[in-house]
C-alpha cells in the first residue's frame, strides 16, 4: 500500500500537500475509494480512503489508526557537512533509515562547506521516513556555527561523543557508552577538527571515541558511530 506524508493529522480526514496530492493522483493514478497509508512523523500511521483524488488537493477520508511508541533512546548526529554534498545527502538518507532523532550540520575551523540547503535535506529525509517505513521524521536543523552548537549542547540531557583524529586517549563506545541513554556524536569535516575546538567540545562535556584504527571519510565515520550505538542497544 502507497504510504505519504501529512504532518499534524487532526479528526476523520485530512488533505495532501500539492506535491504528495501530484504524486498520488497524477504519477500514481489512484482514484477515489482507493486506500493509501499516511505517517505524520510523529509515530502513528494511518489507513485512509481517497475522497477527492485532486491532483494539487487530494481529500481522504482516516479509517484506522496505529501508534507506535518511541524508542526509549535517541541518537542526535552533528556534524560539519562534506565539501561533496551529495555524500552529505547519502548519510542523511542512511541515518534517516536507521533512525536518528536530529541532523546537527555544523561550521567548523576547516569546513569546506559553509552553505547547506536545509529544504533539500528535509525532503531526502522524509522519502527516506517513507521508504524505510520508519514512523518518526528526524529533525534536519540550520547550519550553526561549531561554538553555537556547543553552547545548545549544554542542554542535552544524555551522553556526548566526539570523534576526531588527533593523538589523544580516547574510548570506544563499547567501553563507555551505557546502553539506553540519548546518544549525541559529534564529526568534524575532511580535514578533522583544530586541536582547539576538540578541547572545546571535552571542555563541554564530549567524550574522544574511537572507532579504531581505519581512518574513515566523515559520512562514513558517522554512520559507522550511528550502526555501532543501535547495535549496543539492541
Amino acid at each position: 500500500m502507497h504510504l505519504f506524508y501529512v504532518p499534524g493529522i487532526h479528526g476523520d480526514s485530512c488533505t495532501l500537500n500539492a506535491e504528495e496530492s501530484h504524486h498520488c493522483v497524477k504519477v500514481l493514478r489512484l482514484q477515489a475509494g482507493e486506500h493509501i497509508q499516511l505517517t505524520d512523523g510523529k509515530g502513528s500511521l494511518y489507513k485512509a480512503e481517497i475522497e477527492t483524488p485532486n491532483a494539487k488537493a487530494c481529500v481522504l477520508r482516516i479509517l484506522e489508526k496505529d501508534t507506535e511508541a518511541q524508542a526509549s533512546w535517541q541518537l542526535n548526529v552533528a556534524i560539519a557537512p562534506t565539501k561533496n554534498i551529495a555524500r552529505m545527502e547519502w548519510l542523511i538518507e542512511k541515518l534517516t533509515e536507521i533512525g536518528i532523532a536530529s541532523f546537527i550540520p555544523i561550521i567548523t575551523q576547516r569546513s569546506e562547506r559553509k552553505i547547506l540547503k536545509i529544504d533539500r535535506l528535509q525532503k531526502i529525509v522524509v522519502e527516506a521516513m517513507k521508504q524505510s517505513g520508519r514512523r518518526y521524521l528526524p529533525e534536519a536543523q540550520e547550519l550553526s556555527t561549531f561554538n553555537d552548537f556547543l553552547e545548545t549542547a549544554k542542554n542535552f540531557s544524555g551522553q556526548k561523543f566526539v570523534l576526531h583524529c588527533i593523538e589523544k586517549d580516547k574510548s570506544t563506545f563499547q567501553e563507555i557508552y551505557k546502553k539506553g541513554e540519548n546518544a549525541m556524536i559529534l564529526i568534524g569535516p575532511e580535514g578533522d577538527f583544530h586541536n582547539n575546538e576538540v578541547e572545546q567540545a571535552i571542555g563541554a562535556g564530549f567524550i574522544p571515541i574511537t572507532l579504531g584504527t581505519v581512518r574513515y571519510r566523515t559520512e562514513t565515520a558517522a554512520l559507522v558511530a550511528s550502526c555501532t550505538l543501535h547495535t549496543l542497544n539492541v
